[in-house]
Order: C-alpha cells, then sequence, then structure tokens
C-alpha cells in the first residue's frame, strides 16, 4: 500500500490528468469510497457512444442526484464536448466534478471547455521515491531497471515486471495512440518510439531522427508533441534568463518513466552494470524524474532546465525557484565522489552567480568542495525540496492523501 502525494480539495471540482497506469483510476476509488458519489467510466464504448451523440444526455443522468455528491468522469477526453456540459452543471447546479485524462491532445484539438479555473488541476505520476522511501525492499535499481508504474509493484518476478512493461508500451503507446486518432499512420509512429527512447535524455536532433525512421522534421516535432500531450515524456529546455529564449533552444527529451524507457529501447533484458555509461544514463534520468514529479506537485512555479555550454560543458538540471537562488544539480552514478567529478559545476556555478550548488550521487557520505555539496540523491532531494518533508512530518495519516 502506498501513500500518494496528490491531494485535492474536498470543496472545488478537479482535474486529474497523467499517463495510463499511473493510478489515477485507483486513486479516485479511494478518494471517494467514503463520499457519495456517480461514476462515469469513458472506457465503457457505449457510455462513450452515447455521450459522443448527445453530450447533453450527461444532465439528465445527474438531474436527481443528491446534495453533496460528486459526479466522477473518467477518461474525460474521449468526449471534449462533455465539458461544456460540466461547465454549465458547475455554475447552474453547483455540482461538483471529478474529471481524469490521460491525453490533454484530443482536449486542445477540440477546443475542449478547461472550465476557467472552476477545476483545479493535478497530475499523477509514477510512484514517486517519496512515496515509495519507507520501503526498504525497493532499492535504486530496481526504480532504475523497472521504473515506477504502481503495477509494477505487485509483480512478483523481473520476467512478470519485463513482460507488463512489454505490453504496457506494445497496446498503450501504440494502438491506444492510434484509437485516440493521434496519428493517422502508425507505421512510422511505431519506428519512431524506440528511436526516441534510444535518444532518451540527449538533446533532440529532429533532422537525424527524422532520417532514421523516414518521415520529415515537422512529423518528428509532431511526433514529440503527442508525447507530451499523453505525458509520456517532456522536453527540458537549456537554462537562459529569458523564457521565451529558452524554447527557441534544442531541448532534451525525457520519458516519463524508467522501466518504459527501458521497454521501448528493448533493453530490459540488458543489465545496468555500475560504472558503465548506460548505468549512469539511466540513473540521470531516474533523479530528473524525481525532481519534475515532486516539482510539478508541490512547487509548480519552479522551471527545471539544463545548461550547456559553446564549450560543450553541461550540468544536469537548473531548477529556477522564485524568490530563492537556483539550485544548480550535478548528477553522478557513482558510489564514491570524489574532487574531480566537481569541476564542470564548479566553474559553471562560479559564472551563474548566486546559487545553491549540489552533486548527488550513490555516494551515502555528505562531502563538501568550495561552494558545492555532495549529497546521496535522496539526502539531495530532501535538502533541495525541504519544505515537503517538514511538512510531511506535520500530517495525520489520514491527511497524506488515499493509499492503494
Amino acid at each position: 500500500m502506498f501513500h500518494r502525494i496528490i491531494s485535492p480539495s474536498n470543496n472545488n471540482s478537479f482535474f486529474v490528468f497523467g499517463p495510463r497506469g499511473s493510478g489515477k483510476t485507483t486513486w479516485l476509488k479511494h478518494f471517494f469510497k467514503d463520499i457519495k458519489h456517480i461514476w462515469l467510466d469513458l472506457l465503457n464504448t457505449d457510455l462513450e457512444t452515447e455521450f459522443t451523440l448527445a453530450p447533453s444526455t450527461l444532465k439528465a443522468r445527474i438531474k436527481h442526484i443528491e446534495a453533496d455528491t460528486w459526479v466522477v468522469i473518467d477518461e474525460v477526453q474521449k468526449v471534449p464536448k462533455l465539458l461544456d456540459v460540466v461547465h454549465q452543471q458547475i455554475e447552474e447546479k453547483k455540482i461538483k466534478f471529478a474529471l481524469t485524462g490521460s491525453s490533454a491532445r484530443k482536449l486542445k484539438r477540440g477546443a475542449a471547455n478547461l472550465l476557467s479555473g472552476r477545476a483545479f488541476v493535478y497530475y499523477m505520476h509514477p510512484l514517486t521515491w517519496y512515496e515509495l522511501r519507507h520501503n526498504q525492499t525497493i532499492s535504486t535499481d530496481d526504480l532504475m531497471h523497472f521504473g515506477s508504474l504502481p503495477r509494477v509493484f505487485y509483480l512478483n518476478s523481473p520476467k512478470e515486471k519485463a513482460e507488463y512493461l512489454r505490453s504496457y508500451t506494445q497496446t498503450y503507446l501504440s494502438e491506444e495512440i492510434v484509437a485516440e486518432q493521434l496519428v493517422r499512420n502508425l507505421a512510422p509512429f511505431r519506428r519512431f518510439l524506440p528511436v526516441a527512447a534510444q535518444c532518451n535524455g540527449q538533446i533532440i536532433n529532429y533532422a537525424k531522427i527524422a532520417h532514421d525512421v523516414g518521415v520529415d522534421d515537422k512529423s518528428i516535432h509532431s511526433y514529440y508533441d503527442i508525447l507530451e500531450d499523453t505525458h509520456i515524456g517532456f522536453r527540458l529546455y537549456p537554462f537562459v534568463s529569458s523564457f521565451r529564449k529558452r524554447i527557441g533552444h534544442k531541448p532534451k527529451f525525457y520519458l516519463f518513466d524508467t522501466g518504459v524507457a527501458r521497454a521501448l529501447s528493448r533493453m530490459l533484458d540488458v543489465p545496468l552494470i555500475p560504472q558503465t555509461s548506460l548505468y549512469g544514463d539511466v540513473f540521470e534520468h531516474l533523479v530528473i524524474l524525481e525532481f519534475r514529479r515532486l516539482c510539478s506537485t508541490f512547487y509548480p512555479d519552479y522551471e527545471l532546465s539544463f545548461i550547456k555550454t559553446k564549450d560543450n560543458a553541461e550540468i544536469d538540471l537548473l531548477i529556477d525557484r522564485p524568490g530563492k537562488v537556483p539550485a544548480l544539480i550535478e548528477i553522478k552514478s557513482t558510489t564514491r565522489i570524489d574532487e574531480t567529478h566537481l569541476r564542470t559545476i564548479k566553474a559553471l556555478s562560479m559564472d551563474l552567480g548566486p546559487c545553491d550548488a549540489y552533486c548527488l550521487s550513490q555516494d551515502p557520505s555528505q562531502k563538501s568542495w568550495g561552494n558545492v555539496v555532495c549529497l546521496s540523491w535522496q539526502e539531495g532531494i530532501k535538502t533541495i525540496l525541504k519544505e515537503i518533508f517538514l511538512h510531511d512530518n506535520n500530517l495525520t495519516k489520514t491527511q497524506k492523501g488515499p493509499v492503494f
């Protein structure tokens, strides 16, 4: 059983967005187990067809609900026009809705009504280390190899976990993308997915990927947009002082889960061996995911980026924190940090100006050289995002969110 960090208000309608398999439906069932509600699941094809043909029938279904009864609509992106009816019912009847979605793309394309702030927005990620940290049986290598989709932790063997991840990528990331009518031609998109996974964490070279996949650059841009809109990955832009300029620079792309990335790149049977470049890349991916997930939940105004200079010096992560100096983070997979690992971050932190500089690794001992503090990656998260843990200590068990 895991406590989830998402904790919506009981007094306001809300969206929960996130990829399939991240636990949205399971979480909602626990959230509403003691609350009066009506559940409408748009994965039910009959119900989806009914609402597609006549979205207004939603009003008839909820016309006689009792006061304080919530209406839960699961996978609302399947019928974007329903949101016009939802908006009306919030305004006129003061009904509260809980709405989930695994794709924002269909909502955007349909010019869907996102309720103009009348519904709060939350994101459900795969399980974070913060949610798993009290389970001593889950290791860093487990998270690197199989990721943290909730289903993974209910499977007993590495073989079962690998089979689940392969099935996930084959069914959801291909067939269901087409079912949502996000791409017309599946073949090049299928070729794109493993290429994108193999380039995970690298600066996107649209022209090279287009050549490898056999489509034009514009299609590759569109494919990456699809992965972002379905919450399957995100672009990480290089840091510059102006956000507008940042968008103009070539980003990196990270898939939303290490296990899914390994499945897509057909690397699940390849062992992760410490002190290899593959191991270092996956460890970096894991740590960046943890910061992104926690920041999106607790610090939505924080912006994550990376630094790459003209001389190809690079810092893995910069967290721009309003009201604070930036946090500059170098990520190393080693179990023994020494000063030789810090040359780049020491130099670039001086050029950047006031900042907090960290090197996060698997070395359990705290060290520092100059202005750079070296911590284990878990202690680094606790230090850089310390308000989360201070707040957590003051919560009762029931306030920490539903479990599953």
